[in-house]
C-alpha cells in the first residue's frame, strides 16, 4: 500500500466524506438581488458559517459572512440538547455551527440556532445577533414578513419579535404532558417520509400551522452505552412495524396567542401527514396517507372553520411514493403534482401529465410563474439511458427544456431570473456551482472542500437483458493482461439508495478498495431509484430481485471484465449491510465473505412506515412477507444455506434508527449456528459514525477482514 493509498482513509474520514468546505444549503432571493447559503472556512473545519452573495448589478459582488459561530458564540464549543441532535441524527448532519437556516419572503432576514440559542442575521447588512428566547431553541423560522421568529423549545412552540418594541417572546402551543410536543416531525416523518418539519407560516405571517405529535401510544426503548455504566440509558419512543405509530394532528394558531382551531379530515384512516405546503398560491395544502400508504388524499384546507376538502385523491396497489417539492400549487392555482401514470413518473398540473416516460421525476424545485423546475433522470422510453445522471429540467404548458449540461448528478434552487446550478460530474472532484442569470454564468461559488489524494477509474455499463446500471472499478495500476482479480461488490441496493451516478466522489472509497488489489462492482437491481416506478417497487416482490439481480450481474460482467468469481466478497451499510448478510447467507456459493454493516436483520425490528410500505403491511398480517426479507427469526437463522461464510458484524451502539439488536441477534443466531463471524462494536456511534478514528478504522479493518477471508494476504 502506498503512502498515498494508506493516507486516503484518514483524509476520508478528517473531512467527513469531502463534504467539509463545500457550500451547501442554497436560498435564492425572489427577485434574484441576493444568494445565500452555508459553508464551513476549509476542507477540514466542521463549523459551518452563513454567507451572502450580492448579485445586483453587472458583476456580482464578493461574498461575505453574515454569520460566523466561532463570534457569535465567542469561541465557545457547540452544545445541542437532545432535541437538536435527534434532528441531526435524523437528517444524517456532519458539519457543525450552522447547519440549518430560514428566512423570510423577501430573503432579508435569517434564523438560526447555535447552541440552543437564537440568532438573526440581518442579510443586507451582514451582520447577526442574538434574540431573547427561552431554550433549547429548535428549528427557528422567520415569519414571512420578517417581524417575528418562531421556534419550539422543550415542545412548545413559540414566537418572539425581531425588534423588542413589538412585544415578547410567548408560546402558542405548549404540551400537554411529557409525551406531547408542538412543532416537530415525529420519527417516522423524520426518517421515512423525509418531512424534518412540524410548522409552518401563512403567507400573511398572521398565523401558522403546527403539528402536535402524542408519542404515548408508540412503544418505548431503550438505549444503553455498555461503555459507561453508570450512565442512564437513553429512552426513545420507537415505533415497530406492526405498533401504534403516535398520533399526529394539526392546528391553526393565531400568532396573537387565541384559541387554536383544529384542522379537520378523517385521521383515522389516513393517519400520515405526509405534506405540508403553504403559500399565497392558494389554501393551505396537506398530502395524508393510509397506514398501508396505498391511498393519499390532497386536502385544502380552509383557515377559518380547519375543515378540509379533498383536491384529489390516488391509489397505487403497491404503495404512493413521496416526491420532494410535491405537491405545490402553481400561480394559476392548479395543483403540481408527482405521480406514476401509465408506468411513469410524471409531473402534472391538475389533471394534464406536462412530461412522459422519457423522464422519470425525481423532485420538484421550485413552482415559478409559468414554469416548474423539476429534478429527473432517463425514463424507460428515453432515447439514452444517461447511466447514473440526474439533470434539472424546465417544465411548462409549452414543454420541456434541459438546464442541466453535461454528464453528471445536477440540482438547482431558483429565485426570480436566478437559477443556482450545483453539479457533480464524473472526472471533477466535488460539486461545481454556477450562479445564473436568465442562463448565462454571472457568478460562481467557491469551494474549500479538499482535493481527494486519488480520482477514480469508473466504468459505467448496463448489465444483462435487464439493463442492470452497473459501475466497475479496478486497480488504477492495472494493465490488461494482468489476470483476474478478486472481487468487491459494494452495493446499497434498496430504496432511495443509488449508488451507481455519475459523479466523482462516490466513488472515492471503491476505488481505495480496488487499488488494494480488488475488481470492485456496484450494482443498482431493481429496487433503487432513478428509473421506472415498476424498477423500484419490485422490492415489494421480495427480497429476491435485489440479490438476483447483483448475481447476475456479476456473472455477466464477468465476462467483459476481469472478474475472479471464486473469490467474491461483498459490502454494505444499511440496507447495504441487510443485502451483504443476505448474500451470504443464501447464496455463499456465489459469496465468499461479507461485511455487514448496521443490518436490519429483524424486519420486525424496524419502523412503520418503512416496513409496512415494502412488505405490504403489518406483520401480524403478512409474517411470511417479514420473515423472507429477515436474516434471523424467533428460531435463528431464516434459510441460511451452507457452506458458511465469514462475516464481519459492525454497529453503533447509539444507533437509534436501526438499533443494535440487529447485529447482536444476528451474532446469536450465528454462534448458535457455529457459524464463523466477527463483530465490531462501534462505542457511542450511531447509524452515521462521524468520528474521525472510527471512519478511517473501518476502512482498513474492513480491508484486513477481506483480505483475510479471500486468502489474500
Amino acid at each position: 500500500m502506498t503512502s498515498r493509498q494508506s493516507n486516503f482513509p484518514h483524509q476520508y474520514a478528517r473531512t467527513r466524506r469531502f463534504t467539509l468546505g463545500a457550500p451547501r444549503s442554497f436560498t435564492v432571493a425572489p427577485d434574484g438581488s441576493r444568494l445565500v447559503f452555508l459553508r464551513s472556512p476549509s476542507g477540514t473545519d466542521p463549523v459551518n458559517r452563513l454567507y451572502v452573495m450580492d448579485l445586483d448589478g453587472d458583476k456580482p459582488a464578493p461574498e461575505r459572512v453574515a454569520a460566523d459561530p466561532a463570534v457569535l458564540l465567542g469561541g465557545a464549543g457547540e452544545d445541542l440538547s437532545p432535541e437538536e441532535r435527534t434532528r441531526r441524527e435524523r437528517s444524517r448532519e456532519m458539519g457543525g455551527g450552522v447547519v440549518g437556516y430560514a428566512t423570510d419572503a423577501a430573503v432579508e432576514l435569517a434564523a438560526f440556532a447555535l447552541s440552543g440559542r437564537l440568532f438573526v442575521a440581518e442579510l443586507r447588512a451582514g451582520t447577526a445577533r442574538e434574540l431573547p428566547a427561552r431554550g433549547p431553541v429548535v428549528d427557528p423560522r422567520p415569519s414571512p414578513d420578517g417581524r417575528l421568529v418562531a421556534y419550539v423549545a422543550r415542545g412548545a412552540l413559540r414566537v418572539v419579535p425581531v425588534e423588542g418594541g413589538e412585544g415578547r417572546d410567548r408560546a402558542l402551543a405548549e404540551p400537554e404532558g411529557e409525551d406531547v410536543a408542538y412543532g416537530l416531525a415525529e420519527h417516522v416523518a423524520a426518517e421515512s417520509m423525509a418531512r424534518s418539519r412540524g410548522f409552518w407560516w401563512s403567507p400573511d405571517s398572521d398565523r401558522l400551522l403546527v403539528a402536535r405529535v402524542d408519542d404515548g401510544p408508540v412503544r418505548r426503548w431503550w438505549i444503553a452505552d455498555p461503555a459507561h455504566p453508570d450512565r442512564e440509558p437513553q429512552r426513545v419512543a420507537y415505533p415497530v412495524a406492526g405498533t401504534d405509530n403516535a398520533q399526529v394532528r394539526l392546528f391553526l394558531a393565531g400568532v396573537d396567542g387565541g384559541e387554536r382551531t383544529e384542522v379537520v379530515w378523517d385521521r383515522e384512516r389516513f393517519p400520515y401527514l405526509a405534506r405540508v405546503h403553504w403559500s399565497s398560491a392558494g389554501a393551505p395544502l396537506l398530502l395524508v396517507q393510509a397506514r398501508d400508504q396505498r391511498t393519499q388524499r390532497y386536502l385544502a384546507v380552509d383557515v377559518t372553520s380547519g375543515e378540509t376538502r379533498v383536491v384529489r385523491a390516488e391509489e397505487d396497489g403497491r404503495w404512493l411514493e413521496l416526491i420532494p417539492g410535491a405537491p405545490a400549487w402553481a400561480a394559476d392555482g392548479r395543483l403540481v403534482r408527482v405521480a406514476d401514470e401509465d408506468g411513469a413518473r410524471v409531473m402534472a398540473m391538475g389533471d394534464r401529465p406536462l412530461t412522459d416516460g422519457a423522464l422519470h421525476i425525481r423532485g420538484v424545485l421550485d413552482v415559478g410563474d409559468g414554469d416548474v423546475l423539476v429534478s429527473a433522470s432517463a425514463g424507460e422510453s428515453a432515447a439514452d439511458a444517461e447511466i447514473g445522471e440526474i439533470h434539472v429540467y424546465r417544465v411548462g404548458e409549452r414543454g420541456v427544456e434541459r438546464i442541466s449540461v453535461g454528464p453528471g448528478v445536477h440540482t438547482a434552487v431558483r429565485g426570480g431570473p436566478v437559477t443556482v446550478l450545483a453539479s457533480a460530474v464524473p472526472d471533477v472532484p466535488g460539486q461545481r456551482v454556477r450562479v445564473l442569470r436568465d442562463g448565462k454564468r454571472i457568478a460562481e461559488v467557491a469551494s474549500y472542500a479538499e482535493t481527494p489524494v486519488h480520482s477514480p477509474r469508473v466504468a459505467l455499463t448496463l448489465s444483462g437483458p435487464r439493463r442492470v446500471p452497473c459501475a466497475v472499478l479496478l486497480p488504477r495500476a492495472y494493465e490488461e493482461g494482468d489476470g483476474p482479480l478478486p472481487v468487491l461488490m459494494d452495493p446499497y441496493g434498496g430504496p432511495h439508495g443509488q449508488r451507481v451516478v455519475a459523479a466523482h466522489d462516490p466513488y472515492l472509497t471503491s476505488q481505495w478498495f480496488a487499488d488494494q488489489g480488488f475488481a470492485v462492482v456496484v450494482v443498482d437491481g431493481r429496487g433503487t431509484p432513478g428509473r421506472s416506478p415498476a424498477w423500484e417497487k419490485a422490492f415489494t416482490d421480495g427480497p429476491a430481485p435485489a440479490l438476483d439481480d447483483q448475481v447476475e450481474a456479476l456473472r455477466e460482467l464477468a465476462g467483459r471484465f476481469p472478474l475472479d468469481l471464486g473469490r467474491v466478497a461483498i459490502r454494505g451499510w444499511s440496507f447495504g449491510g441487510w443485502l451483504a448478510g443476505f448474500a451470504v447467507l443464501r447464496r455463499p456459493d456465489v459469496f465468499h465473505a461479507a461485511v455487514v454493516g448496521a443490518p436490519v436483520t429483524d424486519q420486525r425490528l424496524y419502523d412503520t412506515h418503512w416496513a409496512e410500505r415494502y412488505f405490504g403491511g403489518r406483520p401480524q398480517d403478512v409474517p411470511e412477507a417479514y420473515r423472507a426479507s429477515s436474516l434471523v427469526w424467533d428460531d435463528g437463522l431464516v434459510d441460511a444455506a451452507g457452506p458458511a461464510r465469514p462475516m464481519m458484524l459492525v454497529h453503533g451502539l447509539a444507533d437509534d434508527n436501526v438499533v443494535a439488536a440487529h447485529t447482536l441477534r444476528l451474532s446469536s443466531a450465528l454462534l448458535a449456528a457455529g457459524r464463523p463471524h466477527e463483530v465490531l462494536p462501534l462505542t457511542g456511534a450511531t447509524h452515521m459514525p462521524t468520528q474521525e478514528a472510527v471512519m478511517a478504522n473501518l476502512l482498513t479493518l474492513q480491508l484486513d477482514f477481506l483480505k483475510r477471508s479471500l486468502g489474500l494476504e
